[in-house]
């Protein structure tokens, strides 16, 4: 398909709260180096390609952006890089962010942070990006537990300004509920896509779609080992790419947008014909039949808690 004259303003739009944000979105973790994110093994993205790939999604209509603090490699750092390219930044831009893990300096990661040290993360990402508030904040989970100290800090910190919208990520149906008694959750982030679902996928896909809430699948192209080649591509994701003169992860976003529209994508790439062709699958769209045939591959996995 011809991806130089689509924006993403083609795969529709959704409200974080009072935030509008089109459908497709950028994701920051591959941005600051070639290959697997956090890894030591990896070479850094040239810097001014980088900051062109923000600055081309933003051209394209992307005006949402993905991060974390804890989104670095030896040398470079996403917020940084965003920072650097989109400030200051335009009108209507919205940046999401999380917390709850942490890396020390060297890239080592840390003991997930207690409801105290949530302060800390948030302070960090707004200085790095250069902000005087964050628009989202995402709470990130590490296992099914209760979710109301940590979720409370953040929910003090959005009293105070310094956050604007809550939501959650890598969590239960429960941890949902718990939040939502505490503070509005604007979006929830779950493994999800062809293959690879957990067993609660639909169940929270479901769920926030009843609620308003937008649901934001990470890993919705690479998926496990697909991104080091060690994971054939489907022959059915195959087929339906040849079908629409598409590639193959232009299907795997299509199918993930075609989940609801309450869905998000947040694909991330440091190339810019990537990028270019993944803001193009938002307007692709795929038949009943090849919504089904896709959706039958793989079984649903367990928790994921990287």
């Amino acid at each position: 398909m011809n991806s130089h004259s689509l924006t993403a303003a083609a795969a529709g739009t959704w409200r974080l709260g009072d935030l509008t944000v089109n459908r497709i979105g950028f994701g920051a973790m591959r941005l600051t180096q070639n290959g697997a994110a956090f890894s030591d093994e990896r070479t850094p993205h040239d810097r001014d390609r980088a900051v062109a790939v923000l600055r081309r999604a933003v051209e394209l209509g992307v005006n949402h952006i993905d991060t974390a603090a804890f989104y670095f490699s030896p040398l470079r750092s996403a917020n940084e890089l965003i920072n650097r390219a989109l400030g200051p930044y335009p009108d209507g831009l919205v940046i999401t962010t999380k917390v709850g893990p942490g890396r020390g300096p060297s890239g080592d990661w840390t003991d997930w942070a207690r409801p105290e040290q949530l302060r800390g993360q948030v302070q960090e990402n707004i200085r790095q990006l250069g902000r005087d508030h964050l628009d989202v904040v995402n709470l990130r989970m590490n296992g099914n537990r209760p979710v109301s100290e940590l979720f409370g800090a953040l929910a003090e910190l959005r009293e105070e300004g310094l956050i604007r919208h809550l939501g959650l990520s890598n969590v239960w149906p429960e941890q949902i509920d718990e939040a939502r008694a505490i503070a509005p959750v604007v979006c929830v982030q779950n493994r999800y896509g062809i293959g690879e679902r957990r067993a609660d996928s639909r169940e929270v896909l479901r769920m926030c779609g009843d609620l308003g809430i937008a649901f934001v699948p990470f890993f919705a192209i690479a998926g496990a080992g697909r991104e080091s080649g060690a994971v054939p591509e489907h022959e059915a994701v195959l087929d339906v790419a040849r079908a629409h003169d598409a590639l193959p992860a232009q299907i795997r976003l299509a199918w993930t947008l075609q989940q609801g529209t309450h869905v998000l994508a947040i694909p991330g790439t440091g190339d810019p014909a990537h990028l270019e062709a993944n803001v193009a699958a938002g307007a692709l769209r795929l038949t009943d039949d090849e919504m089904t045939r896709l959706t039958a591959l793989g079984q649903p996995t367990g928790a994921d808690v990287a």
